[in-house]
């Protein structure tokens, strides 16, 4: 008990030399903040040390000992401070500087040396001792060696008067210098409820001092000890507050101006009037201003609003908890309330980091009170203003206005919107990721907060001083503030703008609304500017107009005039820029839409975009040598115009009376890959008209046509648009053209297509948006050697590659309507060519057997011969492979399936081929028997109840016709039995084509439908 004793009589002993040195530190003559910072290192430890006292730590073994060192070293810095009271030389004020450090180094080793132990469950006190410890520790002084050792006599004095005297002014010293960039997140040495209390100690200021100054103070530090005392001359006798406009009565006494009208009024009416203060007798109600004590009021709040600051400046860089910083917060507010101009003080004693640091809170009304102490700090002082955005986190800001909390959303979209308020600041907040948007989608949430929107929108038009802010804008969609400076700026204003738009990608819903504002600007701009206007003017126009909605918007803006002057009459000198490639693009954008063309003009002359004038300058440019991006739009525009058939037929007519079909050809090669698929399309389009020419012509050029199919996909390759429209180009060719499809065979380009559809099928599932067109087109491929049979080299083709099992499997392993098509198409050409493939079986004797030949039913073993089988149909030797036997490949089923289809054309298809068993070179009545097996009839009827093609009909009558003449009674039962077929032969009769109307009248005359002329 006796240890436990001495140590904390030592500790009281510690705690009392520390309070001395405070007391002695606004004495010191010079280096006055070394002495300060080692009162301020001093003071916190004391905290740290009364926490200490606590704790169990007087039980601990070292405890008298840390205590003894850390008592020395006090010691030593009272001595050093005491000494600083008289002038010294430079050399001692360095060496007490370093002596100095030394102690506040040691002082914080010795608290390192404390036991964690010490402070059991108390985690935050131990952090906050740890972290003064290292604090102290890497402390550092620096002596600043004076010009002269003499000081104001006059500020001596006025620091040695007693404070009780009204004479005596206190310096206004702050024990608390931590440095301005000390952050809020280190730990502290005290917990919250001990520093609460530590500041509500007592100071030599009355209680009416601190209700009149304008802010609480009941959880600040002691600020008596740094604040002019009050006297009682400040206070009005009426009031008891202090005076704001002191007037002085005819008794000698002073009181608030408000308050001594108010006493006189209410003597209103009595003889006398008397001071309510000495109740001496008035001659009059008059009063003189008192201008000497109200310059002194004004002087001492001035003064101690100074002190003020930096007690809440202290405050900010001790607290511990969210009520002491909200309490600093609102008495920096409300000492900047009394008298705007306070900020310069606030700003210039380092407040501003630590306010900063306190937007890091989580506490809702910290962080809103904080912003609006910084927007108050910058009201209408740009310096102010340029100092807080250099130190501040914007982007920091930018996240509070997404917060739950109304009063930080307010508070920070405020702050914004008054640095918005400086032109040097509008590009800093705009470049912040987010920025833009977040008060995008604010302004337009109107009905959600008002004031939020209202507040938005007005700090975006501010932020539209940046023209960089403008592109922001637009890029998330309001383009309104774009388009204003478009249409209403200065010519250079207008270039960057139509630049903008060029640059950015805007939605769809944005592209029509800028079409609509800008599209006569920007015409104009083409029209009449100069190189850079015409330039950023192309590059909007090309992007406005791939939208196709935007096409009708841009005509009726005269675009369409414009566009063709660029490309055939306007000749370009000296300048960069190669307007006919944009142009092109921008007509070709807008045509693809689907408008109209026949009647839109093109010029003054009455030329239309149908004309003959448009299509001969598009094939004269095209054959002339342009740049591939003007050929690509060339091209395109003459896939538009070939679906007209005016202008198509001048395009075929011109094509084939010049070199232009070898110019399309060649320009299959073009590595401009746009330009290649452009080609090969105009190509497809023309082939239905001039086929035979461009397949002759194809062959005639070097490296086709199998560079069309040198690309093979694999199972790991993607199908690209050349590949799909080489395929379908090849397959729309005439399918007779034996030099063409002699090429390809030439070129064994066939095994190539069948293993490209072999893999297509393994897939199942599309690999890629052009698999679809790319396998149809392959397998047109193969339907076009089905035609050229007669060519030996195309027989032994389709027989060494099975294309009739290749064309059966693809009936049904297909879901491509197109594919279905051609695979009949395909069985269809190969079946025609089995009546002639067909042929009996020679059985070849050898001579010596001829003499021993006996009659067939007398030769031994007869019964047991091998029999060759023959095709039922084809009365010969059979095969799916040889003669392409469709019967014998079991195609005929899947043929019928077909019949079922929606598609009429893929119905008409399989209706051919199975008509091909019907012909009168086979036998016909094996074959109506066969397929009445499989219940044709019954499928060729719901094909012609469901379709009424004239073609598909006609083909239907006729199978139909077969079955009545050579099927059996069955068949001609269920014909004659349909109740709808004779009203569909009816309408054929009487409305059908020559040939159909006459299958129509035969079946109505075999059903007795309609009388017999012959009988």
């Amino acid at each position: 008990m006796d240890v436990q004793l001495r140590v904390k009589s030592l500790a009281e002993f510690i705690l009392e030399s520390i309070s001395e040195i405070t007391v002695l530190v606004p004495s010191v003559v010079v280096e006055q903040e070394s002495f300060i910072e080692t009162a301020c290192y001093l003071y916190r430890a004391s905290m740290a040390i009364k926490e200490l006292m606590t704790t169990d730590f007087t039980c601990q073994e070292n405890a008298m000992e840390i205590f003894q060192s850390i008592s020395r070293s006090v010691n030593l810095a009272k001595l050093k401070c005491q000494k600083g009271i008289q002038p010294f030389s430079d050399p001692e004020l360095i060496t007490i500087t370093a002596q100095l450090e030394e102690v506040i180094k040691h002082v914080g080793e010795c608290l390192s040396f404390i036991p964690p132990s010490t402070f059991g469950d108390q985690h935050y006190a131990e952090s906050a001792v740890r972290s003064l410890s290292n604090e102290m520790q890497t402390a550092h002084f620096e002596a600043q060696a004076s010009k002269t050792n003499e000081i104001d006599k006059n500020m001596v004095s006025f620091r040695k008067q007693p404070k009780v005297e009204p004479a005596s002014t206190p310096t206004e010293m702050d024990l608390y210098p931590i440095s301005f960039e000390i952050s809020t997140e280190n730990p502290q040495f005290l917990n919250t409820l001990q520093l609460i209390e530590m500041l509500k100690s007592t100071s030599s200021v009355s209680e009416r001092n601190d209700e009149n100054i304008s802010g609480p103070l009941t959880t600040l530090p002691p600020v008596g000890q740094y604040m002019e005392p009050m006297y009682e001359t400040f206070f009005c006798p009426l009031t008891k507050k202090i005076m704001e406009d002191p007037v002085t009565i005819r008794s000698g006494v002073t009181f608030e101006r408000k308050a001594i009208v108010e006493w006189f009024e209410k003597l209103t009416g009595s003889e006398q009037i008397f001071c309510p203060t000495t109740g001496q007798k008035l001659m009059s109600k008059a009063f003189n201003e008192n201008i000497a004590l109200k310059t002194t009021i004004e002087q001492w709040k001035e003064r101690n609003e100074a002190a003020r600051i930096k007690v809440a400046r202290s405050a900010l860089s001790l607290a511990s908890s969210d009520a002491m910083v909200l309490e600093a917060v609102k008495e920096v507010q409300s000492i900047y309330r009394r008298k705007p101009y306070n900020n310069t003080q606030v700003c210039s004693v380092g407040i501003l980091p630590l306010l900063v640091q306190c937007l890091e809170y989580k506490d809702k009304d910290v962080r809103s009170t904080v912003l609006e102490l910084l927007l108050q700090l910058m009201e209408d002082d740009n310096e102010s203003k340029e100092m807080i955005a250099e130190i501040i986190n914007i982007p920091a800001i930018i996240e509070m206005l997404s917060s739950s909390h109304q009063s930080i959303r307010h508070a920070s979209l405020l702050f914004l919107l008054e640095l918005s308020r400086s032109e040097a600041l509008c590009e800093k907040i705009g470049s912040v990721t987010g920025a833009i948007l977040m008060l995008i989608t604010i302004k337009y949430r109107w009905s959600y907060d008002a004031f939020a929107s209202e507040k938005a929108d007005e700090t975006l038009r501010n932020l539209e001083l940046s023209p960089n802010n403008i592109k922001r804008m637009a890029e998330n969609g309001l383009v309104e503030p774009l388009l204003k400076n478009l249409t209403e700026g200065c010519e250079e204003m207008k270039i960057d703008m139509a630049s903008y738009l060029g640059e950015i990608v805007l939605g769809h819903d944005r592209k029509t609304y800028v079409a609509e504002g800008a599209s006569p600007t920007l015409i104009k701009m083409v029209h009449r500017g100069n190189t850079l206007a015409r330039s950023a003017a192309f590059k909007t126009l090309v992007q406005l107009s791939s939208y196709q909605p935007n096409a009708n918007i841009l005509i009726e803006a005269g675009i369409v005039q414009v566009m063709v002057e660029e490309m055939f009459v306007r000749k370009i000198h000296n300048e960069p820029l190669n307007s006919k490639s944009e142009a092109a693009a921008i007509l070709a954008n807008i045509f693809e839409s689907g408008l109209e063309l026949e009647n839109l003009q093109v010029n003054s002359h009455g030329h239309t975009m149908t004309s003959d004038y448009v299509v001969y300058n598009i094939l004269y440019m095209l054959n002339n040598s342009t740049p591939d991006e003007l050929n690509n739009n060339l091209i395109r525009i003459l896939l538009v115009l070939a679906k007209v058939p005016k202008p198509e037929a001048t395009i075929v007519s011109l094509v084939k009376e010049t070199e232009a079909s070898y110019t399309l050809i060649e320009l299959i090669n073009n590595p401009h890959e746009e330009l290649s698929i452009a080609a090969i399309k105009l190509l497809t389009v023309l082939s239905p008209h001039m086929g035979h020419l461009l397949a002759e012509r194809l062959c005639k050029t070097r490296g086709q046509p199998e560079n069309l199919l040198i690309e093979s996909s694999t199972e790991t390759t993607l199908i690209t648009e050349k590949q799909a429209v080489s395929a379908k180009f090849l397959a729309k060719l005439p399918h007779q053209n034996l030099t063409l499809n002699l090429a390809l065979l030439y070129k064994n380009i066939v095994p190539t297509i069948i293993q490209a559809i072999n893999q297509i099928q393994r897939r199942g599932t599309r690999s890629s948006r052009f698999e679809s067109t790319y396998f149809e087109g392959l397998v047109g491929i193969l339907v076009r050697f089905t035609t050229t049979l007669y060519e030996p080299q195309m027989l032994f083709l389709a027989r060494n590659q099975n294309f009739t099992a290749v064309f059966t499997e693809l009936l049904m392993k297909t879901s491509s309507d197109e594919v279905q098509r051609l695979s009949a198409m395909g069985l269809e050409n190969l079946s025609s060519e089995s009546i002639s493939l067909s042929k009996p079986p020679q059985i070849k004797r050898k001579k010596f057997m001829k003499l021993f030949y006996l009659p067939k039913y007398l030769s031994f073993g007869y019964s047991r011969r091998r029999r060759i089988p023959l095709c039922p149909v084809h009365r010969g030797a059979c095969s799916s492979q040889n003669t392409f036997c469709i019967v014998d490949a079991k195609a005929v089923e899947k043929l019928l399936v077909c019949l079922e289809n929606e598609n009429p054309e893929v119905v008409e298809a399989a209706l051919s081929a199975i008509s091909t068993l019907l012909d009168d070179k086979v036998d016909v009545d094996t074959s109506v028997s066969m397929l009445s097996e499989v219940n044709a009839v019954q499928h060729v009827l719901n094909a012609v109840k469901e379709h009424r093609q004239e073609g598909l009909r006609h083909k239907a009558f006729w199978v139909l016709e077969k079955f009545l003449n050579k099927g059996s009674d069955q068949s001609a039962s269920d014909i004659s039995n349909d109740r709808v077929l004779p009203a569909i032969l009816v309408s054929a009769f009487h409305h059908g084509a020559g040939n159909t109307r006459q299958m129509a009248e035969k079946i109505l005359r075999h059903l007795n439908k309609m009388p017999n002329l012959y009988t």
